[in-house]
């Protein structure tokens, strides 16, 4: 594969950009087999993409076909590329992410669901239109935890209702949670396998309660890593990615 396709795909412009980048002296590739970055000046030098490492402009980049990452979405942002009242998640993404070339007609990661703008935790990004089908899919039942803190104490009616069904406004369907753990006087531990809008406001809502604080804690078997801190975002590995499904 010719470097400058590599970067292209990588999201790192334009084909043209990309071979003014390599033709410049910024771009350097290592790979397991080669000691050190070696500075590469030929765009159309082929490559073996998988396991190759770019040095862009001094900044590490590994090749991957697809993108899959998680971020540590922090208050007061909104999952929108064109946010309305809050900056958007996108704005905490290097610029490759946000340009990686599509076959539809939005470049770069997109949001696997959203969460509110004043709602916190993690957050997966990705390009692979499957893997957000499938993640997004009510169908698929994949589980999320949020981390529920409310405005009043949390009784043990409030959690036998919401384990065994609310009904919402604009759905006669009993909602239920899979699992509601108490953490302590007003604090518990949901888990929902399916997304409606603003569903766990409204769940607390309707047995009585108030929302103070929301924060996703796991997506399937993927906990958000304790390091990360919010705003901060990673790379998904292959064992992380096993989890999710």
């Amino acid at each position: 594969m010719q470097l400058q396709d590599i970067l292209y795909s990588q999201g790192f412009g334009t084909r043209r950009v990309c071979a003014g980048l390599i033709q410049q002296g910024w771009v350097s590739v290592y790979q397991a087999n080669l000691p050190e970055p070696m500075t590469c000046l030929e765009a159309t030098q082929d490559f073996q993409a998988q396991d190759l490492v770019l040095r862009v402009q001094g900044f590490d980049w590994p090749y991957q076909a697809k993108a899959y990452v998680m971020l540590h979405k922090p208050v007061g942002t909104e999952c929108s590329q064109k946010p309305s009242a809050y900056p958007s998640v996108y704005t905490l993404l290097p610029a490759p992410l946000r340009q990686r070339p599509s076959k539809g007609a939005v470049s770069g990661v997109q949001a696997v669901g959203r969460l509110d703008q004043d709602t916190t935790g993690l957050l997966l990004l990705s390009d692979d239109g499957q893997f957000i089908h499938r993640m997004s899919s009510p169908k698929k039942h994949v589980p999320k935890v949020y981390q529920v803190t409310t405005k009043h104490p949390v009784t043990a009616a409030q959690i036998e209702r919401l384990q065994a069904g609310v009904v919402l406004d604009d759905d006669p369907r009993p909602v239920r949670a899979a699992a509601c753990v108490q953490l302590d006087e007003r604090c518990i531990d949901l888990t929902l396998t399916e997304g409606k809008y603003h569903q766990v406001k409204r769940m607390i809502a309707a047995v009585g309660n108030r929302v103070e604080a929301l924060h996703r804690s796991r997506i399937g078997g993927l906990s958000l890593p304790d390091d990360l801190q919010p705003g901060q975002w990673r790379w998904l590995t292959a064992q992380q990615i096993a989890l999710l499904t």
